[in-house]
């Protein structure tokens, strides 16, 4: 421990400025070490040592005061709660007030819909043979965003996609590539409709090759893109007629959606078409992800139609009228095969015709049904319905004399026949077998003591037959043909009229006029449908056709005898009809035909109709054929033998055999000078 020096004494600053013992004088500062910063010693002497000093003590701390945290914690309460009700106001609009907005945008964005389409119902004839049915087939569609450079991946993906498809689809590529880039829907477009399997084949393989490459283009470090990824199917049905144009006249078509737009298919439609489902599934980048759920409304198929129609008739009755067409070089012809008890519609054939299997390929002016659609004037097979007034009216009988000249001057007109010849002496058979337009004037003038009356009672059978009224069919397009009223016709139809000129009507019109003689008078509405076969398979017969008696059934069977002299009788006009063996019943009729290009009279048609067997009436035939422009335009010679060709074939295929019985041989003409009843003069 050090020594402790003692305290040194205070010595009296000598007066005088008197120095230090060490030669400083008072109050100058001694030397100090310029390392230690310390007094240094004078030279000789040693250096005292101070006491050393405790450090000074610093000046005590004021207590810390903190500030309070109230302010802060108030502050960021406030904020809290304001992003909280911020959150809570965002929840409740779109948990209460907008939810079914944003619930419907999250089920358009994340769920796809698609419609199940119904398969339609077939069309068969009456031995429920196929005549339209549907096939599998499939709706080619796209998810156009898959297309987009933002998911593709690539600049041009619509165009290469369409390069692809356009040779397997048959569609234009610049088509396909304005469906891709502006679609109806940003989701779906459909790029097909009804393509066939093996189309759909060809592009799951192309869609399989570039999926591959993709695959490879990725392991090797690049984009790995398909351009076809977005190209997807939907499974639907097209419709096929297994017979070609074999009654397309009577089916029509459907369009592309599949609906009917045309024939049966169209006045049908609700009952074939069904009734479509619907299907809606979660997706991803346009693929069904098979593990969410789906809801689907299951479709129901259609409903089958099951027709009057008897394929093999048909097939004869539609190759019959179309080689006399094409022989004719006639613009075009029909021909119609009725059951005359049923009055169920066995044929109804037209020339030209189309397949509803390649729409493309037909004529849009051969695409509907001539034999309902087509008004003219049907000439002299008309005054079948001429002859049965003046016979239902007691004016005459079939052996009644009629005095025919070769000019017959009424009105401001003078009429003739379809040849000259010198006076006529028929009886009223005769008038019917000869086709004498003159003799039928001269007969319906006995309908009444006037013209005017004449007229009017003429018209009102005429009604009765059904001419200017629809036929029953209800078929898509049907005309009721023209028929004025009694007081509108002028000087030349009240005497054109009773022989088939100035009136119109359509080819079925005309045939239900030879199958009313036939039924015995009664008018049998004609009908194409026998039923229905819903998808439970149940059978659903149609309503039965309304029934009319027109005649009696005595001047219906004096009728039947009277048009046996036509084809029976070697001065008739319709021999050619003759079917060995059977009664066969016909009139043939030539009528100046309106050309409906022009508005005015040009050419002709030329028609037959009749029945057979004579005295047992079951099949009735119509032919008519109109503009023909090569050999005969006369109905005898050109339809005759159409109608023969397809009665034959028709009393075969039904088996229905010859009655026979001898036909009755009534006179056609009279010698003059014999007593008969009254002659109209």
């Amino acid at each position: 421990m050090p020594s402790q020096e003692p305290p040194h004494r205070r010595v009296p600053r000598p007066a005088g400025g008197a120095r230090h013992p060490a030669g400083r004088t008072r109050g100058a500062r001694a030397p100090r070490d310029t390392a230690t910063g310390r007094p240094r010693p004078a030279a000789g002497r040693p250096t005292p040592r101070r006491p050393r000093q405790a450090p000074p003590r610093p000046p005590a701390a004021r207590p810390l005061r903190l500030g309070s945290p109230r302010p802060r914690l108030r502050l960021v309460s406030v904020g809290l709660t304001l992003v909280m009700l911020a959150f809570v106001v965002r929840l409740l609009q779109v948990q209460a007030v907008d939810a079914a907005a944003y619930a419907a945008k999250a089920e358009k964005n994340r769920y796809l819909s698609h419609k199940l389409a119904a398969e339609r119902g077939e069309i068969t004839d009456r031995a429920g043979i196929a005549l339209a049915t549907s096939v599998d087939a499939y709706d080619i569609t796209a998810d156009p965003k898959m297309f987009t450079p933002q998911e593709s991946k690539v600049p041009d993906a619509p165009e290469q996609a369409a390069a692809l498809l356009a040779p397997i689809l048959g569609k234009d590529p610049a088509a396909l590539v304005r469906t891709l880039k502006s679609p109806p829907s940003p989701r779906y477009a459909v790029l097909a409709r009804k393509q066939t399997p093996q189309v759909w084949n060809q592009i799951k393989d192309l869609k399989a090759l570039f999926a591959r490459k993709a695959r490879e283009d990725r392991a090797q470090g690049g984009p790995g893109v398909s351009v076809l990824a977005g190209v997807l199917s939907e499974k639907s049905t097209k419709r096929v007629y297994p017979n070609g144009s074999l009654g397309a006249g009577i089916l029509g078509y459907v369009n592309a959606e599949g609906r009917g737009a045309g024939g049966l298919e169209s006045m049908l439609d609700e009952e074939l078409a069904g009734r479509d489902g619907k299907i809606t599934y979660a997706h991803s980048g346009g693929r069904r992800v098979p593990t969410a759920q789906a809801r689907e409304t299951p479709a129901v198929p259609g409903s089958d139609i099951e027709l009057t129609i008897d394929r093999d008739i048909q097939w004869a009755a539609q190759k019959a009228i179309s080689e006399q067409v094409a022989a004719s070089r006639a613009d075009r012809g029909y021909v119609i095969v009725q059951d005359t008890r049923t009055g169920e519609v066995l044929a109804m054939a037209n020339a030209p015709g189309f397949d509803p299997n390649d729409l493309s390929q037909a004529d849009s002016a051969a695409m509907g049904n001539a034999a309902l659609q087509d008004a003219f004037e049907p000439g002299s097979t008309a005054k079948v319905m001429s002859i049965a007034a003046v016979l239902e009216e007691g004016a005459a009988t079939p052996s009644t004399h009629v005095v025919v000249p070769n000019r017959l001057h009424r009105g401001d007109r003078l009429f003739k026949d379809d040849i000259d010849h010198p006076t006529w002496y028929l009886t009223l058979n005769g008038v019917l077998a000869k086709s004498s337009n003159i003799g039928t004037i001269l007969a319906t003038g006995q309908l009444g003591k006037n013209q005017a009356e004449a007229n009017r009672v003429l018209h009102s059978y005429l009604r009765k037959f059904g001419m200017g009224s629809p036929t029953g069919l209800g078929y898509p397009g049907e005309t009721s043909g023209i028929l004025a009223d009694p007081k509108d016709w002028n000087t030349s139809q009240q005497y054109t009229i009773p022989f088939g000129q100035g009136m119109s009507l359509n080819a079925m019109q005309a045939a239900s006029v030879y199958s009313t003689v036939a039924n015995g008078g009664v008018r049998v509405e004609p009908t194409l449908v026998r039923g229905t076969r819903g998808p439970d398979g149940r059978f659903t017969p149609a309503p039965e056709p309304a029934r009319t008696r027109v005649v009696s059934e005595k001047t219906a069977q004096t009728l039947a005898a009277m048009l046996e002299s036509v084809v029976d009788d070697r001065e008739g006009t319709g021999t050619k009809a003759a079917i060995p063996g059977y009664r066969v019943a016909g009139k043939t009729g030539t009528a100046n035909r309106v050309d409906p290009r022009l508005g005015r009279y040009k050419g002709y048609t030329a028609s037959f109709a009749g029945f057979a067997p004579a005295d047992a009436p079951r099949i009735t035939v119509y032919c008519a054929i109109q503009n023909p422009t090569q050999g005969s335009y006369f109905g005898g010679q050109i339809c005759g033998p159409v109608y023969k060709k397809v009665m034959e074939f028709a009393l075969k295929t039904l088996h229905i055999a010859p009655t026979g019985a001898p036909p009755p041989r009534m006179p056609v003409t009279f010698t003059p000078g014999d007593r008969a009843e009254g002659s109209p003069q």
